[in-house]
């Protein structure tokens, strides 16, 4: 497709009003078929002036600097454990805004012996400032975090009775149009859609999807053997699949079809299936194992779809937005415009179900389409049923420190 098509192709998405779809970001737990007017866009320019009239904030948050001391159990973390991960930010920070500023406090890390925890912990603190998060408009210091987790699935490369579930790579006709491209002031906004005929049209949602698999211009990467197994790894935007001589397949987020994530937890809880204190990965399960002529009513509720891709095979952690594998609990997922994305943050929460702290130094090396909002975080436990088990139960009040380098541009 040419660029000119590509910006009509924009222009008649946005007109249609559709430019208020998500990112393309990681774990997407994520419009409906018809779009909505144009009055709903979140910045829906005046065609005649666009760049005249004033456009509404991207995000709402501010940084408040404090003293390191103003950190809930700063001196007691086990700050090596996170070294890793802040070396593996430090290969995607010097190209990300404040780049030059970060570029010069990773040379310096370079000399740190990381095995130290007083060495680690002394190098933030001279190198850089820590700052609470807030939301602007309402000046909340409390915000939420949520797990999440690499799977383990059993499938194979080629359906037959037991695996019957495809996972999809990005299908042909998927187009995703930056709109920025057209508009500036939508920088970071996307749109996706397929041609038809010669309308341009919304993607078709998951029960669409589903019910035409067999002719979805689409590479099928695998087949698995459950299909709420499945939808849990669209959650959580990567996994592992175990073919049947053992060997593992990775596969990571890829794209998405542009519509919303509808949760099922909500629905479930809204139709009386589940209790609130019910509905956690585990309780949902349990329910689709309970209920399996149900089960495709209810994940067509959802009308996102993740399509994916195949990584190397490797025992690191998936790779997260920032293009880093990710360490098990020490990376997080944050909203990037309100967080930057690589950077160190000091999240102050309790365990799943839990009021026993959990304070510790991490990585905001990840996104997600259900990470929105200034004190937003979703905690990486790593991979298989005891991170699952972790993830699952993990919905609890936190606050968030960002640490950043001096002359580290804050607007």
């Amino acid at each position: 497709m040419s660029k000119r098509q590509a910006v009509f192709l924009a222009a008649a998405l946005f007109l249609a009003g559709c430019a208020n779809l998500p990112g393309p970001l990681a774990p997407t737990p994520e419009k409906p078929a018809s779009c909505p007017p144009c009055a709903a866009c979140p910045t829906c320019p005046a065609p005649e002036k666009p760049a005249d009239k004033p456009q509404p904030p991207a995000f709402s948050r501010v940084f408040t600097a404090v003293a390191w001391s103003d950190l809930p159990g700063w001196s007691d973390d086990a700050h090596a454990a996170a070294w890793p991960a802040f070396r593996q930010s430090c290969r995607g920070l010097r190209s990300r805004a404040g780049g030059e500023a970060w570029r010069a406090v990773c040379a310096q890390a370079e000399q740190v012996d990381g095995k130290s925890d007083v060495a680690v912990r002394q190098f933030f603190e001279a190198n850089l400032r820590p700052y609470a998060v807030s939301t602007a408009d309402t000046t909340a210091v409390d915000g939420m975090v949520t797990g999440y987790y690499e799977p383990l699935l059993n499938g194979s490369r080629k359906p037959d009775r037991r695996n019957a579930f495809p996972v999809h790579g990005v299908p042909d006709n998927l187009l995703t149009i930056e709109l920025g491209d057209l508009f500036p002031e939508l920088k970071g906004k996307r749109v996706r859609g397929r041609v038809e005929g010669n309308k341009v049209v919304p993607y078709w949602s998951r029960g669409e999807i589903l019910a035409q698999e067999s002719r979805l211009p689409a590479k099928t990467l695998a087949w698995v053997d459950d299909a709420i197994e499945l939808f849990f790894l669209q959650i959580q935007g990567s996994g592992r699949i175990r073919l049947p001589d053992g060997s593992m397949l990775r596969v990571n987020y890829a794209d998405q079809n542009g519509h919303p994530y509808r949760s099922i937890g909500r629905i479930l809880v809204d139709r009386g299936d589940l209790k609130l204190e019910e509905a956690s990965m585990q309780g949902i399960q349990a329910w689709a194992r309970a209920n399996p002529a149900r089960l495709n009513e209810l994940l067509d509720s959802n009308p996102s779809y993740v399509f994916f891709r195949e990584m190397p095979a490797s025992d690191d952690g998936p790779i997260g937005a920032l293009g880093v594998p990710l360490t098990a609990e020490r990376s997080i997922a944050i909203d990037p415009r309100s967080i930057p994305l690589g950077a160190p943050v000091f999240l102050a929460t309790t365990r799943p179900n839990s009021a026993q702290p959990m304070n510790r130094l991490v990585l905001a090396q990840d996104t997600g389409g259900a990470i929105r909002g200034a004190v937003r975080a979703d905690f990486f436990w790593g991979f298989g049923r005891e991170a699952g088990a972790q993830a699952g139960r993990m919905k609890q009040n936190g606050r968030m420190w960002v640490l950043l380098p001096p002359g580290y541009p804050l607007d």
